[in-house]
């Protein structure tokens, strides 16, 4: 992360702020690390060497199968993910692989993995698919394959429907997340130009028995959300489709063939993705390994420990990204004076940015951007907006630290925040003034984290 203080304008209160946050927010991306979800969920009832083993996850248990154990994923949290299940299982794992985002593989001794693009799909994350359908599909009705999904899944799982190239595909998911969609409306169109997707895997891997453990990005915990749901039933159509394409205007922002698969679709000319109730789910299980509140609960924990009164506002939070900045930072302005303890408000969720300008950001980024403004003289307040997976946007920031020094610090260097929001480039904004958050990558995504710290703390 950005060194905090790094302009000597900023207030003492800030410098401090700005130290606490950093905790918070470590000690909540520590909470829903993969390795540690996995290693803390998953329990091996027997040796995973000998027959009978049970395998238990939150409250579903499989008996290991007298076949071949495979591991397959997708997804930012693939990697930590599929080390644990190397240490559970060991020499028991017949084959496996999994892709994650460029930068976020680790080496690992019987799973392969691989690197692809996100959030656009490359050719790289095509290939690698390919070579998991081709694992998948060669599974058996004694074998069991445990999927690990994660967010990122959604471009990294690639496989496009026929009559659909990447390239469309490539389109159509820029235009998308730049679209203000939410994400469910954006997974819906994305399953339905997949072969993998919505439940596509699941039909892919039968007869095996299938294990999904998913570890949620998305509000609600929705499972045919997570990844596009490519192990569970979707009860999305291709008409469905064609409505999110009306209500955002992507009419002539997608390839003509992509609009004219959906409309076939819809039409009952191309068959739809496996539904609740479909028989490719009889023996299909997938279980939430670790969400968003988890994260919060973390950052309660340390925001407790370093002297504050933390409340949790939300952890379903959604909407335009700066709309929801100027909220939070009016809540934190309105605690300002009250008596008691300092303050730390926490909200979890994802927001959206439906572009107009021409600038750089992310979501967090432009939350913050807004606060700040919101913010502009406010004494003893920070608000901080961040990416849990590390990256916020198309840049190398997971989010941004905003409070009531930022606008006059950017305005003594003749930049106008109002102008910046207005262009979405943020990322420029908050750069100039060494007031980005960056922490790499993570290697896990439950969405955002929202931290609000009104008043400081006499210790810390």
């Amino acid at each position: 992360m950005t060194p905090p203080g790094g302009d000597d304008r900023i207030h003492a209160s800030c410098h401090r702020h700005r130290l606490h946050a950093r905790a918070i927010l470590d000690a909540a991306i520590a909470s829903v690390d993969g390795e540690r979800i996995v290693d803390e969920q998953l329990q091996l009832c027997g040796s995973p060497q000998g027959e009978g083993a049970l395998l238990r996850v939150g409250s579903s248990s499989t008996l290991l199968p007298s076949g071949r154990l495979l591991v397959v994923g997708a997804g930012k949290a693939a990697a930590p993910m599929a080390a644990a299940m190397e240490r559970l299982f060991g020499s028991r794992i017949a084959d496996g692989m999994v892709i994650t985002k460029d930068g976020h593989g680790l080496p690992l001794q019987r799973i392969r993995v691989y690197e692809a693009s996100h959030p656009v799909p490359d050719r790289r994350g095509l290939t690698a698919t390919a070579e998991l359908l081709r694992l998948v599909s060669a599974a058996g009705e004694d074998d069991l394959v445990v999927c690990l999904i994660s967010g990122g899944a959604s471009a990294l799982m690639v496989q496009p429907a026929i009559g659909i190239e990447l390239e469309q595909l490539q389109q159509t998911t820029e235009a998308l997340l730049a679209s203000g969609a939410p994400i469910d409306s954006v997974n819906a169109i994305r399953k339905h130009l997949s072969a993998v997707k919505g439940g596509r895997l699941a039909e892919v891997a039968r007869p095996a028995e299938l294990l999904t453990l998913m570890l949620s990005d998305v509000v609600g915990n929705e499972l045919t959300a997570i990844g596009s749901g490519p192990t569970v039933p979707d009860p999305t159509s291709f008409a469905d489709c064609l409505a999110v394409v009306e209500s955002h205007g992507l009419h002539d922002r997608l390839p003509a063939s992509v609009l004219e698969h959906l409309s076939r679709g819809a039409r009952g000319e191309i068959q739809e993705t496996p539904a609740p109730g479909s028989p490719v789910f009889e023996r299909a299980c997938s279980v939430v390994v670790g969400d968003n509140t988890r994260a919060l609960t973390a950052a309660v924990a340390q925001a407790s420990d370093l002297g504050y009164r933390p409340f949790v506002l939300t952890a379903t939070l959604q909407g335009e990204a700066r709309s929801v900045g100027r909220r939070l930072a009016a809540v934190g302005a309105s605690c300002v004076g009250t008596d008691g303890a300092p303050i730390c408000l926490l909200a979890g969720g994802e927001t959206t940015v439906t572009l107009s300008g021409a600038g750089r950001g992310g979501r967090n980024q432009e939350a913050a951007l807004a606060a700040a403004i919101h913010l502009e003289g406010t004494d003893a307040v920070t608000f901080v907006a961040v990416g849990t997976d590390g990256t916020d946007g198309p840049t190398d920031a997971a989010g941004a630290f905003a409070d009531g020094t930022t606008v006059g610090r950017a305005r003594a260097r003749a930049l106008d925040a109002a102008d910046f929001l207005l262009d979405n480039d943020s990322y420029t904004f908050f750069d100039e003034l060494g007031d980005l958050v960056r922490t790499g990558p993570t290697r896990t995504n439950v969405m955002d984290l929202q931290i609000v710290l009104v008043g400081a703390p006499s210790h810390g």
